[in-house]
This record gives structure tokens, C-alpha cells and sequence, in this order.
């Protein structure tokens, strides 16, 4: 009798065998590499001639501290560069803007002006290292101080490479660090493809992104529909302006996460070329070389363990060489510490090495599309298809990406797949080795780099004030009323943001002109209802929780109350919304904040919310200890020995500040959250039998389960992933 198959892949269940008679009927199987529909891969010789780009995704708090870290990686062996940029920049402000001064430098490098791009690239050949850049939400300002940055050092634009990522829809799926609403994003993302096709012609106009899909929860083929579904809705922009759709395609490059089930990703690989070769020649792509689907991957920052983290050198190469064989071009492999910390400069050697090993001591470059008439490859990938296919079909039945944006159905979709991974582990269908209490060791990991995110901040204020006072200010506003007006009429975006640079506007000036006209955006963060609980069904620890919580609502008349909030700028909402449907399904009252909630906020919340027990902040992006101090020094005054709690990617070096602030609890990543939801009732408990009442907070209308601040009816619809430091 066979073993069972585990569910890693609900959507793709491997068989114990594959025979001959799994190809029947499976198209493609004799075509070559090079040619549509480019199943084998986009170039013909593949690796034989020329290996992926190993291009390490690196930023670090100031501009100089960046360069050395870009010059380290160039010299250890990565051959080209790929920039993160700090929450701030990302989300259009300047590091001087008090609304996110605790984010400064924390997850990336701070850019606020063109002297800042002079900083991070100096010494560095603009016009012979390929520069990638993760950016979206501010692409407009960042693509601008690049060009400006090159152009005053005296480099022909027109032989700059690199890749900017202007995936802007994908933010409203996942990510969250859009700007502004999605029409005018979309405006702003082709104005940038309309002026980089034509002034930057070796410079790829965007990277439609899958990975940010997967790290929140989707499955391979969710992933990958919704990435080619993006790819399309920019393809038909493009051709609506009027430009040469054959040639933007060539530039397009996309960008996929690999996960640890190998195969069902070599597959995704596999099928994302085909199912694009179909795609784009529907739209009207005529070219067979314009068809082709070129990529970049990251290893998956979701799959880190932090119990055993050193297993994690061994995932992120299992994962590498799923990139390989699914025939990546490009490479990023995440570091083994990021489960606990940003990563240190060892980890970050050895994840560059992983690839280098690949590269020159495996042999894997020595064979094109190896996996190529496997019974089970070959049949995997055309059911890759065949669901992907699926995927879009039911998106397109809604309207197509952009009602589905608009009605929430995709991130929900996504919800509720991380839903069903979370309750899988939980069920024991899939595992992490090392987590068990019994097969952890103590592990002390390498010294992260620390950063303050105040000494950042007080040195980038520094350079804009000396900024300011030798620009000519009439000549920056004159540029800058002039890409506020451009709003209204034809005239590209990126040629005024790019006259607005070189006159020495900042980044957040450029926003704040656009955000005259185009107000910031903000949609509901929502989380499933009725659904965590099916899943667990009836699992004691499950049972037992619930019966907790009835236990208090009977006591109590009503059920204990949790606030969950994310601080700062940090988007990645996986974990607190998983969090918001185990409480919820339990038995909890619980109200999710909107994303982006700044301490001041969370005081004025609490002013007028009903009785809250408890207070739970997530934070995945570094800026916690000073968002913490805030937040305890605003509501301690008032309510006293209300429980805050905390959970996300936290060193366990802050744990000790974090309790000294008052934090009750730390929760990092791999903590079970029915464990999680126990804890906080037990807080909840301890509070309510000191002598010290429970503070209520002043009554307002009440909020219940299903209440609107959590945005989710009642019939919508995690041991917590760690989702790395690569918040691209």
C-alpha cells in the first residue's frame, strides 16, 4: 500500500507513479528553447552559455552605509544590484515627515532626493552594473532622481540596464504600499513605461511581481494567474497609448517566489512561459521573441523557520534550485537569519556563495530544461496550466483585475488560502522540520547589523535642510506646479517629475504635488470569518480555546475585546489578519485598524471604542521599538495596565526593551496561533482578577464579530509564516 502524497499543493496532487500514458494529450512536448511557446526556456542556450544573474536584494539605512554594502556584494560575486528602499520612500515620504519618522532606514535604504542617489551609487559604473530597483508606489520620483543621478555624472541614459519593478496593481492585491487609487497608478505606471521605452531602451519598464502573492498566502496557481492576469491589464495600457506593444514586451520582465515543493514550482516556471507566449499574442503581440517571458526569483521569505533557523540554509538551496530548473534569469536568495532579525553580512555571503556553488560546482548549468519529457514534470506543468487558466477565467467572469480590486475578492481569495496552509500545518498534513520542541537547539545567531532608525533620520534631515537651502525654490515650485497640472492633461509624468529632480525637489514633494489632485488612497483591511474554525473542526486544543472564551463571555455578558493595529508604514497584513480570524472564529470580539496607524491614531481609537481587553500590534519591518515607546508613553497615562501585546519578526535582543516599555507578551514567527489566542485570554484573565478594574474605555456604538471596522460580512472568508526581510 502507498504512502499518501502530502498536501503541500492541495490545487496539484502528485501521484506515487507517472507512466507514458501521462502525456497523452499534454501539448509542447517537442518544442525547443528559444521557441514559442518557450516551455524550455527563453533563449536557446539557456545556462549553457551564459549563467542566471546572481542579484542580491540589499538596502541599509542611509545612502553611504548602502553603498558599501552595494560595492561588498559586487565584490563578493553578485553581478548586479537590486535596491530596497525604506517604507518611507516607498510610500511617498520624505525622512523629515513626522508621519513615519520610526520607519526611516529600517527596512531599506532612505532616499529623499537626487543627492541621495549621487550617495548610494557613487564609485559604483552606472553604465556598466545593471541596477534593479524594487519601487511602486513612488516609482515616479525614484526612476527620476536615477535618471537625474545619471545624467549629471555624465552617463548616455540610453545605456543604463537594470529593471524598475512599477508593478502597482499587485499592491492593491497584496503588498499594500500603494499611494494613490488604482486609475490614476495606472496612469502614473504607464506614463513611466511610455518615457523609459523611449529615452532608456535597454532599461526594463517594470516587473510584473507573483512573489508578493505567494509570500502572502496564494498558492502556485493563484500566484501565477494573478501575475499574468497584472501583466496583461499593463499590456492593454501600453497598447491603448499607441505605443509599439512588441517592444514594450521585450523589456517586460517578470518576478516569481519559489517555495520548498520543488516540483509543483519548477512547474509554475515551466507553465508561466506558455500560459504568456498564449497571452500575449491574444493582445496582439506579434514578434515570437516579444512573447517570450523572462524572470527574475526570490527564495521564499514565508517558508524561514526561526526555531531551527540554520535549516533555513537548506530550504533557501532546495529553493534555488527550483529557480534553476524552472529557468530563472535572474536569482535572489534570502539570508538564514531573516526569520530573526534583518540579515547579518555572514548570512548574506552565504546566501550569494548558495549561488555560486550552484553555479560553477553542481553542473546545473551544463544541461537546457533538464526536467524536460519527465512523465511527472511534463504532466505537472500542463495541470499548472489548466488551473491557471481556471484562475483567470473566474477573475475575468468578475470584470477583470481591476473590479476585483475594487470588490476585495482577490485579497480574499488569497486570505483564505493562507487560511487552509496555516490549518494544513496544524492538522500535521505538512511540516517544518526543527519546530517541534523536541528537535530545537539553541542556535545563537550572527550579529545583525543594527540600525537606529533616529540617527537615520536626524542625518537625512540634515541633508535636506542644507538641500533647501541652496536650491532655487521659485524654480522648484515652478517644476512642481507644473507635475501637479500635468495631472490634468497629457503631458508624461516622468519628464516633469524629472525636470522637478534635477531642480532639487525631494521625493515627497513630487508626491505631495500629485497627491494635490490624487488624494492618498486607502481600502479596508479585512479578514475571513467562520472559516479557521471548520478548518481546525474539532481538535482539542481548538475545543478547549472555545470553551475558554464561552467560559468568560458567560462570566463577563460579553466576549473579550482585542484591537488589532499595524504601526508605521509596514503593509504585509498576513499575519494580523490570520490572527483577526483565529480570535474571531474562537469566540473574540475583534477590531482590525486600517493599515498604516500611527500611535496618535491608536490613542484617538481608543478614546471612543467600546471596552478593549487587549491590544495586539504586529510589525514585520523593523520600526517597532520606537513605534512601542510611543504608543506605551500615549496610552499608559490613561488606561493604565491595558495588555499590549506584540508579534512579527522581533530580535530577540529587543525582547528585554520591549517588556521594560510594558509590552505583556512577544510572539515571533512559527508561534501556533491557537497558542497565540490561549496567551491573550490569559491576559486578558490576569488583568480582570487584579485588584485594578478593567479599564473601560468611554462607550460608543457597540462593535461586535461581524462589526464594520473589521470590513468583512460574516460569510467571507496560522502557525505565522516568516515572511523575511525582502518586503519587495
Amino acid at each position: 500500500m502507498s504512502r499518501p502524497t502530502p498536501l503541500r499543493n492541495p490545487g496539484l496532487r502528485l501521484k506515487p507513479l507517472y507512466q507514458p500514458s501521462d502525456l497523452t494529450n499534454v501539448p509542447h512536448l517537442s518544442t525547443q528553447p528559444g521557441h514559442p511557446p518557450f516551455l524550455r526556456g527563453p533563449y536557446a542556450s539557456m545556462y549553457t552559455q551564459r549563467p542566471w544573474t546572481i542579484r542580491q536584494y540589499s538596502g541599509f539605512a542611509d545612502p553611504r552605509e548602502t553603498n558599501a554594502r552595494l560595492r561588498q556584494q559586487l565584490s563578493n560575486g553578485a553581478q548586479g544590484l537590486s535596491i530596497a528602499f525604506d517604507l518611507p520612500t516607498h510610500r511617498g515620504y520624505d525622512s523629515d515627515d513626522k508621519a513615519c519618522s520610526a520607519d526611516v532606514g529600517m527596512a531599506g535604504v532612505a532616499i529623499d532626493s537626487v543627492e541621495d542617489m549621487h550617495l548610494m551609487f557613487e564609485g559604483i559604473a552606472l553604465d556598466q552594473v545593471s541596477v534593479s530597483m524594487t519601487m511602486n508606489g513612488a516609482a515616479l520620483p525614484v526612476m527620476a532622481a536615477f535618471i537625474v543621478a545619471a545624467r549629471e555624472r555624465g552617463i548616455n541614459c540610453g545605456q543604463l540596464r537594470g529593471t524598475l519593478q512599477n508593478d502597482i496593481l499587485k499592491e492593491f492585491m497584496a503588498r499594500n504600499t500603494y499611494i494613490f487609487a488604482p486609475q490614476p497608478s495606472l496612469r502614473i505606471c504607464t506614463d513611466i513605461i511610455e518615457y523609459l521605452h523611449t529615452h532608456l531602451p535597454l532599461f526594463n519598464p517594470i516587473s510584473v511581481s507573483g512573489y508578493h502573492f505567494h509570500e502572502a498566502g496564494a498558492d502556485p496557481a493563484l500566484e501565477l494567474a494573478l501575475t499574468l492576469l497584472n501583466a496583461r491589464t499593463y499590456l492593454e495600457q501600453v497598447r491603448e497609448r499607441g505605443l509599439n506593444i512588441d517592444a514594450f514586451c521585450k523589456r517586460m520582465s517578470f518576478f516569481f517566489a519559489v517555495g520548498s515543493d520543488m516540483f509543483s514550482e519548477v512547474a509554475k516556471l515551466r507553465a508561466a512561459r506558455v500560459l504568456w507566449c498564449e497571452i500575449s499574442e491574444a493582445v496582439g503581440v506579434r514578434q515570437p521573441q516579444a512573447r517570450a517571458l523572462r524572470m527574475h526569483c526570490q527564495t521564499s521569505g514565508a517558508a524561514l523557520s526561526a526555531q531551527a533557523p540554520l535549516n533555513n540554509v537548506v530550504r533557501t538551496t532546495l529553493q534555488a534550485l527550483g529557480a534553476v530548473f524552472g529557468g530563472t534569469q535572474s536569482l535572489h536568495t534570502n539570508s538564514w537569519d531573516e526569520a530573526l532579525s534583518l540579515p547579518s553580512e555572514e548570512a548574506a555571503l552565504l546566501a550569494c556563495h548558495t549561488q555560486r556553488i550552484l553555479q560553477e560546482e553542481s553542473g546545473v548549468c551544463d544541461v537546457i530544461d533538464p526536467w524536460a519529457g519527465s512523465y511527472m514534470m511534463e504532466s505537472l506543468t500542463a495541470s499548472m496550466c489548466e488551473q491557471a487558466r481556471a484562475c483567470i477565467a473566474d477573475i475575468d467572469a468578475e470584470g477583470g483585475v481591476l473590479a476585483a480590486i475594487q470588490s476585495g475578492s482577490i485579497s480574499l481569495r488569497i486570505h483564505r488560502l493562507a487560511l487552509e496552509a496555516q490549518a494544513r500545518y496544524e492538522r500535521g498534513e505538512q511540516t517544518r522540520v526543527g519546530e517541534h520542541a523536541d528537535e530545537r537547539r539553541a542556535i545563537q545567531p550572527p550579529i545583525a547589523p543594527s540600525v537606529s532608525s533616529q540617527c537615520v533620520r536626524e542625518h537625512q534631515r540634515s541633508l535636506l535642510k542644507q538641500l533647501r537651502l541652496k536650491r532655487d525654490e521659485a524654480n522648484v515650485r515652478k517644476h512642481l506646479n507644473a507635475l501637479r497640472d500635468g495631472t490634468k492633461t497629457q503631458t508624461n509624468l516622468l519628464a516633469l517629475c524629472i525636470e522637478a529632480i534635477a531642480a532639487r525637489a525631494t521625493l515627497g514633494e513630487c508626491i505631495n504635488a500629485l497627491e494635490h489632485v490624487w488624494p492618498r488612497y486607502s481600502q479596508p483591511t479585512r479578514f475571513s470569518q467562520h472559516r479557521y474554525g471548520a478548518l481546525k473542526g474539532q481538535c482539542a486544543d481548538w475545543c478547549v480555546l472555545q470553551q475558554r472564551v464561552e467560559h468568560f463571555c458567560n462570566r463577563h455578558g460579553r466576549p473579550p475585546h482585542v484591537l488589532l493595529i499595524k504601526l508605521g508604514q509596514d503593509g504585509h497584513d498576513r499575519g494580523i489578519r490570520l490572527i483577526g480570524s483565529v480570535l474571531s472564529d474562537a469566540g473574540f470580539e475583534v477590531t482590525l485598524q486600517p493599515l498604516f496607524q500611527t500611535p496618535q491614531q491608536v490613542k484617538a481609537h481608543l478614546a471612543t471604542a467600546d471596552c478593549v481587553d487587549l491590544i495586539g500590534v504586529s510589525s514585520l519591518a523593523g520600526a517597532h521599538n520606537e513605534l512601542l515607546a510611543e504608543l506605551m508613553a500615549l496610552i499608559r497615562p490613561r488606561l493604565g495596565e491595558l495588555p499590549v501585546v506584540i508579534g512579527g519578526i522581533i530580535p530577540v535582543g529587543d525582547h528585554a526593551r520591549l517588556v521594560g516599555l510594558g509590552v505583556a507578551a512577544v510572539f515571533g514567527p512559527g508561534e501556533r496561533p491557537v497558542d497565540i489566542a490561549e496567551r491573550l485570554l490569559e491576559l486578558i484573565e490576569t488583568k480582570e482578577r487584579q485588584d485594578i478594574p478593567m479599564q473601560p474605555v468611554s462607550v460608543s456604538t457597540r462593535l461586535t464579530k461581524t462589526s464594520a471596522s473589521t470590513g468583512s460580512p460574516p460569510d467571507q472568508c496560522s502557525r505565522l509564516p516568516a515572511p523575511g526581510r525582502h518586503l519587495r
